[in-house]
């Protein structure tokens, strides 16, 4: 079978590389084209069409600053579609250049089948229709969105949560506290841990660093610590931090939260990362923190939550301070009962394991692989 991708970001080139490598193992004739990054040419042994560091954009002065690229990326990958005219195309999150991807091919006759479905449950509810017209099955990474479609008229396969296997995999390879902490070069190695995860995203550590190193700093018994981003250089916290003694750990993240009292942690899949891993946490996001902006939130998003161990448990499992009140004393105010035996705390974790069983033990990549493979060559 032809099959080809498109991821539009990191996150996505990881997810589409193990879908590539499940499906390799069923169909021994696979053929593969490709936009994304290095994990999917490793994959397939081949160069991407397109790299997805061309089109990964964020907000709306960068996109329209990168615009005629984008557009310009848009009619080469279309032109790849007609010329390639793939068995299945399988398309990755990304829904803005996505979805207009689906339309496309939908148009020629060919399959669209999509992986991780964008979050229309939150905002863009109207993408929806886009989704019943030119998409012929949604592959879900999120338990809830099989309801939220089906109310839709819309049927999405729940097929697990990568999350689950990479945290588990990341588990099983722990180092023992101390090596990790002799290898970070971590100071005051007596002290219990708050871990703080401020985005992978500039802008993002911009907003919520220094607000999460204030409330860290109202424990004085505990040490905090950032876990970094990959593409983020350790110059850029410590020049938003202003802070001499911070400490920056690149490429553990996992280890870190395990060996953490608490986490401080800004509203995303590392939330629920925390989750599987089990240490007690604060979801801050703090944006421009204005009064307005929340709001606006309130009005445009359909969701009674945010942070997605509390949209999966259906319940308000971990505290959200969101926007203006992200403040260093709201966030310290729910930090305190985490960090010492406490009923919130023992909350958290009773809440962890129902997130973690409604997710299941289903390999995403294989179950999808599985999926588009069997509907492919039933007859």
């Amino acid at each position: 079978m032809k099959y080809m991708l498109v991821a539009g970001e990191a996150s996505g080139d990881l997810h589409a590389s193990n879908v590539i490598n499940s499906l390799k193992k069923i169909d021994k004739d696979a053929e593969f084209r490709f936009v994304g990054g290095d994990l999917m040419s490793k994959a397939t042994r081949k160069s991407p069409e397109i790299h997805y560091e061309r089109l990964n954009v964020m907000g709306f002065s960068e996109v329209l600053r990168h615009l005629p690229d984008l557009l310009k990326n848009l009619k080469n990958v279309k032109a790849i579609i007609k010329e390639y005219r793939p068995d299945v195309l399988i398309l990755v999150d990304y829904p803005g250049f996505n979805l207009k991807l689906a339309k496309y091919a939908h148009k020629l006759g060919i399959r669209v089948d999509y992986f991780i479905s964008p979050k229309i449950w939150a905002w863009k509810e109207w993408r929806v229709k886009l989704i019943k017209k030119y998409v012929s099955n949604l592959y879900s990474i999120l338990p809830f969105e099989e309801t939220f479609y089906k109310r839709h008229g819309y049927t999405a396969r729940y097929v697990g949560n990568p999350s689950v296997q990479e945290i588990d995999n990341a588990l099983r390879h722990l180092p023992p506290k101390n090596h990790f902490m002799e290898r970070q070069g971590l100071s005051d190695r007596e002290k219990p841990i708050i871990a703080l995860l401020p985005g992978s995203r500039r802008g993002e550590i911009s907003n919520n660093l220094p607000i999460m190193i204030e409330a860290a700093k109202r424990f004085p018994d505990h040490n905090y610590v950032v876990a970094a981003a990959p593409a983020i250089p350790e110059k850029f916290y410590r020049e938003i931090a202003q802070d001499q003694g911070l400490q920056v750990v690149f490429g553990a993240t996992p280890t870190l939260l395990k060996y953490s009292k608490a986490a401080l942690v800004t509203s995303g899949t590392a939330t629920l990362e925390t989750a599987l891993i089990g240490t007690p946490q604060v979801v801050c996001y703090r944006a421009n923190g204005s009064k307005l902006s929340h709001w606006l939130m309130s009005k445009l998003i359909k969701v009674k939550y945010v942070s997605l161990p509390n949209l999966i448990a259906g319940n308000n499992v971990v505290p959200e301070m969101l926007l203006h009140l992200c403040t260093p004393d709201t966030v310290a105010r729910e930090l305190g009962p985490l960090l010492q035996a406490s009923p919130k705390r023992d909350w958290q974790i009773a809440g962890y394991k129902t997130v973690r069983r409604k997710l299941g033990n289903s390999v995403a990549s294989d179950y999808v692989a599985e999926l588009v493979y069997d509907s492919l060559t039933t007859v």
